[in-house]
């Protein structure tokens, strides 16, 4: 089976110290015929402060010298980004997004809206369901926002929030419609989503999204580990995969210089 990890991080990512190299040799030896770099670009912080710049020169340095290293391996690796929440400034998103080299893009929100005051939903306090469900109103409005935009080529995560509230997945139960609405504008836009694995510990959360995508249109799914460290590169990726199949899609994408690329499961 032709495996890929579209979802991973380097020392680029301020959230990570591991090096492009030691990724890679990680998804080699896991078997993975791709490896996709998404290191994060915020336009908010994790503080909520505002950020339009990235450092494209040492991430194309670590690409350079590490892609050719593990060819021979049987492994490729692409040159992606993780944008968060450019539609608060697109201007500023379209003028990261310019770089030829660049193969792929996924589009997340991991903060508040900057009127709730953009915190990274990992720092919200969630004491009770009440809060819960205030930052879930408040992370499917700014998704819905991103989904309408051309700055990304895939959704990241749709149900990030959820890691951090130690919550039933239930709780999304009254947000289907905004769910809907936001898979199905982006499959109209011929955008993707991402099956987020979270190292192997996010699965059959999945099943029910898949169903709504494909239900919505979605023929564009791609999966990703969320690594930050080696030892979580291709974490449940070949599960994400039967995930997939099971849910009626033929295929998973990676990606080149932006276009999808569709693999046979």
């Amino acid at each position: 089976m032709y495996l890929m990890d579209y979802h991973t991080h380097t020392k680029i990512s301020s959230d990570s110290t591991a090096a492009l190299e030691d990724m890679a040799r990680a998804a080699a030896d896991a078997g993975l015929s791709q490896l996709c770099v998404t290191d994060h670009c915020d336009l908010l912080d994790v503080d909520g402060k505002p950020n339009d710049s990235f450092r494209w020169a040492p991430a194309l340095a670590q690409f350079a010298h590490a892609a050719p290293r593990f060819l021979s391996r049987g492994l490729e690796l692409k040159l992606g980004l993780e944008l968060g929440v450019p539609h608060i400034d697109p201007a500023a998103a379209a003028r990261l997004l310019e770089l030829p080299e660049l193969d792929f893009v996924l589009g997340s929100v991991h903060n508040l809206t900057p009127a709730k005051g953009g915190i990274d939903f990992y720092f919200v306090e969630y004491p009770d369901e009440a809060a819960c469900l205030a930052a879930l109103e408040d992370y499917f409005s700014s998704l819905a926002v991103l989904a309408a935009t051309d700055l990304y080529d895939v959704l990241a995560h749709i149900i990030y929030p959820l890691r951090y509230m130690k919550r039933p997945l239930s709780l999304l139960d009254r947000y289907q419609d905004a769910m809907r609405a936001i898979l199905r504008t982006a499959a109209e836009k011929g955008r993707g989503m991402e099956v987020n694995t979270y190292r192997g510990r996010t699965l059959e959360d999945w099943r029910p999204i898949l169903a709504m995508f494909r239900a919505c249109g979605g023929e564009i799914v791609t999966v990703g580990s969320d690594a930050h460290v080696p030892t979580g590169v291709g974490k449940g990726i070949p599960e994400a995969y039967e995930l997939i199949r099971e849910a009626g899609f033929s295929y998973v994408a990676g990606y080149h210089r932006r276009k999808p690329v569709f693999h046979k499961i």
